[in-house]
C-alpha cells in the first residue's frame, strides 16, 4: 500500500514529481492555480486549491500526510520548509531558497524530522555524485557545468524558462561563491565567462553562478566551482539588464505607484521565455572530479519526453527528488535534521539507488574514468 504524499506547488517540475510518485503512492498536489491542478486531476492526482503563502496554510495542509515535497518558488521556500518542520513532517525540497538551510537544523532535530534540501539536478544530483566519491577518496577538485536550454535558439533571448521567473532572475543577480585553493571566493553572477564544447550539443557559454550552495560548508575540498550554461552571447544582454536596474528589488516610484523593477521585468519577460506547446528543451551537465591521481567525469544530456510531454528540466530535477523521496519513505535515508543531497550520496546503496531510479526513467548519467 502506497504512502500519502503531498506536493506543494504544481508548476512544471512539481507536476512531474506528483505524476511520478502517483504511480506507487497516494499523491495530493497543492497550488493556488486551478489551471495547473486541473491537468493533474485529469491524470488521477488528488488536488487542493490553497494559497501556500498565507501564514499557517502550509502547516494546516500537510497535517494528514506521511511525506511532504516542496516545489514552491524560492522566495517562499524557507518559510514553507520551516512550517513543515514545525508540523513534524519529513520533507524533500526543491525550492532552492536563498537562505542558509542549516539555520533550521536545530528545529528539525528537535522535531525528529528528516529534511532533504536542494534535491534537484544541480544543486541536487551533482551533490549526490560528489558526496559519494568524497566518501570513497580524497577529492582535490570538483567542477559542475549545467544548464537547461531550448532546442531551438530564437532571437532575441535564445532562452526559455522552465520554472519561476523570479528564481531564474535570481541566478543572474545572486553573488556566486566558489572555492579556490581552500579559500571561499565571491564574485558577481555572470562573471568569468568561457566557451565550452559539449558532445552532441556544440559550444555553450559557462559563467559563475551560486550553485555550490551547501557544498561550500559541508565539503573539505580545496577547489570547487559550479557554472551555468547558456547559448553564447546570452549573458551580454543579461548584464545590460542587470546593470540598468531591471533586476533590482528596490522599489521605484512611477506616477505615484511604487513597484520593484524585478517584478516588472519578470512580468514582461516570462511570457517571452515560456516554453510554448510543441517547443522542446534539453538539460546538459558535465561533472569533473579529480583526486588521488584519478579524473572522473559524468555527462548528462537529457531531452524533452515527447511521449509524456514532460520537459527535460522537470525530468532531471523532479526524478532526483522522487528518487530521494522514496529512500525517505522506505526508511533507507532517515538522518534527522537538515540534509543537503551530498549526505544522501555518502551511502553507496543510496547512491546506486538514485542512479538506477533515474536511468529507469531515461535520465542517464554517463560515467568514465580517465
Amino acid at each position: 500500500m502506497g504512502k500519502n504524499i503531498v506536493v506543494l506547488g504544481a508548476g512544471l517540475v512539481g507536476s512531474a514529481i506528483a505524476l511520478d510518485l502517483s504511480k506507487n503512492h497516494n499523491v495530493t498536489s497543492v497550488d493556488f492555480k486551478e489551471e495547473a491542478l486541473e491537468k493533474l486531476r485529469k491524470k488521477g492526482v488528488s488536488t487542493i486549491i490553497k494559497d501556500l503563502a498565507r501564514p499557517g496554510a502550509v502547516k494546516q495542509v500537510v497535517a494528514a500526510f506521511d511525506l511532504v515535497i516542496g516545489a514552491v518558488p524560492g522566495f517562499m521556500g524557507y518559510a514553507m520548509v520551516k512550517e513543515v518542520i514545525e508540523a513534524g513532517k519529513d520533507i524533500v525540497d526543491i525550492s532552492f531558497f536563498p537562505e542558509d538551510p542549516f539555520q533550521l537544523d536545530k528545529l528539525a532535530q528537535e522535531k525528529g524530522v528528516t529534511v532533504v534540501t536542494d534535491c534537484g539536478v544541480a544543486p541536487g544530483m551533482g551533490n549526490i555524485i560528489l558526496g559519494y566519491h568524497n566518501s570513497k577518496m580524497k577529492v582535490d577538485r570538483y567542477e559542475c557545468l549545467v544548464g537547461g536550454l531550448p532546442v531551438v535558439r530564437e532571437w532575441p533571448y535564445e532562452y526559455k524558462a522552465v520554472f519561476s521567473p523570479i528564481d531564474v532572475i535570481e541566478e543572474y543577480i545572486r553573488p556566486a561563491r566558489y572555492v579556490e585553493n581552500g579559500h571561499l571566493i565571491t564574485k558577481p553572477a555572470l562573471s568569468d565567462a568561457e566557451l565550452v564544447d559539449f558532445d552532441r550539443i556544440g559550444t555553450l557559454e559557462a559563467w559563475n553562478s551560486d550553485g555550490l550552495r551547501t557544498l561550500a560548508q559541508t565539503m573539505d575540498i580545496p577547489n570547487m566551482i559550479e557554472k551555468t550554461l547558456r547559448y553564447p552571447g546570452c549573458i551580454e544582454y543579461l548584464r545590460v539588464l542587470r546593470e540598468s536596474g531591471f533586476f533590482s528589488y528596490e522599489e521605484v516610484e512611477i506616477n505615484g505607484t511604487k513597484i520593484r523593477p524585478v517584478d516588472l521585468t519578470a512580468k514582461l519577460l516570462f511570457p517571452k521565455w515560456k516554453l510554448q506547446p510543441g517547443e522542446e528543451d534539453y538539460t546538459v551537465m558535465r561533472i569533473q572530479i579529480d583526486g588521488e591521481g584519478k579524473h572522473l567525469e559524468y555527462y548528462l544530456l537529457d531531452r524533452f519526453d515527447r511521449e509524456n510531454t514532460i520537459i527535460s528540466m522537470a525530468r532531471t530535477t523532479g526524478y532526483t527528488c522522487t528518487a530521494v523521496a522514496n529512500l525517505v519513505l522506505e526508511g533507507k535515508f532517515d538522518r534527522k535534521g537538515i540534509n543537503p543531497p551530498e549526505f544522501v550520496g555518502e551511502d553507496e546503496n543510496n547512491f546506486n539507488y538514485v542512479v538506477k531510479y533515474l536511468a529507469d526513467r531515461g535520465v542517464i548519467y554517463q560515467f568514465r574514468e580517465l
